[in-house]
């Protein structure tokens, strides 16, 4: 089953979409960043892609330690371990830059079912060593990172709109972080494992193909991409993977 088809079917039962692309398996997410900027890979190092055999792009990642990037469970789950690949280093996708990495081990978050439910986090372990450090992982003593009004910055190389072209370079937008009210947008919407983030009126946020990509404040990640209704629609902010939650089980998988 292609990943349009189970994002129909999964948009028809959730009336929201995951953040993935491509054709690829059973998840889907959807991918991209509408209403930002270029933004320079130099500054966020960390931040990586998934590819499958074909070298298609399909999610983004976030790398974790020197073995292991971090992306969404319906991202891990979408492409067999043995034919995804890790890309770092690589700011625009038509170049060869960077390097790619043979996934050796996958981690998908057991309590995971579908992403409107939550817990959408899972650890890729790669041959490495990967060239790049990680950011810092939110914690549980990182809550006020989360407050309403906190702006946060997305990364990603997903569509530049809705149904629209894809990006071939990392882009990045500036979201602030939406409080309990995010409940109102989304029945299923957990704030002790997700987190929200965009504007009142959208027009800026993660889309198709950056699923599993990170939310920073600062240097410290706070949120994995994972689904949202439609792509920067009002009073439909995207929602988040919230990593504080998941922090011990990401560096105990991230070890390798």
């Amino acid at each position: 089953m292609s990943v349009s088809s189970v994002r129909l079917a999964a948009a028809a039962l959730f009336a929201v979409t995951a953040f993935t692309s491509a054709s690829v398996g059973p998840a889907g997410a959807q991918p991209r960043i509408i209403g930002g900027d270029q933004a320079a890979l130099a500054a966020y190092p960390y931040a990586a892609y998934l590819v499958d055999n074909a070298g298609n792009q399909y999610c983004g990642a976030v790398i974790v330690s020197p073995s292991a990037v971090a992306t969404a469970a319906h991202c891990a789950l979408a492409v067999k371990a043995s034919e995804t690949r890790v890309v770092v280093g690589r700011q625009d996708k038509r170049t060869s830059a960077g390097a790619e990495f043979r996934v050796t081990k996958s981690w998908v978050n057991p309590r995971y079912t579908n992403f409107p439910q939550g817990d959408d986090i899972a650890v890729l372990t790669v041959r490495g060593p990967l060239p790049y450090g990680p950011p810092k992982l939110a914690d549980s003593g990182d809550d006020g990172l989360y407050r309403q009004g906190t702006k946060a910055t997305v990364l990603g190389w997903g569509r530049l709109e809705e149904g629209g072209a894809r990006s071939d370079v990392l882009r990045k937008a500036v979201v602030p972080i939406v409080g309990d009210s995010c409940a109102s947008s989304y029945s299923t919407y957990d704030p002790a494992i997700m987190t929200c983030a965009g504007y009142p009126q959208g027009g800026i946020d993660a889309c198709q193909g950056d699923s599993g990509g990170p939310l920073l404040v600062g240097n410290t990640l706070i949120g994995i991409i994972s689904f949202g209704d439609g792509c920067g629609k009002p009073g439909k902010p995207g929602v988040y993977t919230r990593v504080s939650a998941f922090a011990d089980d990401v560096k105990q998988q991230a070890r390798g």
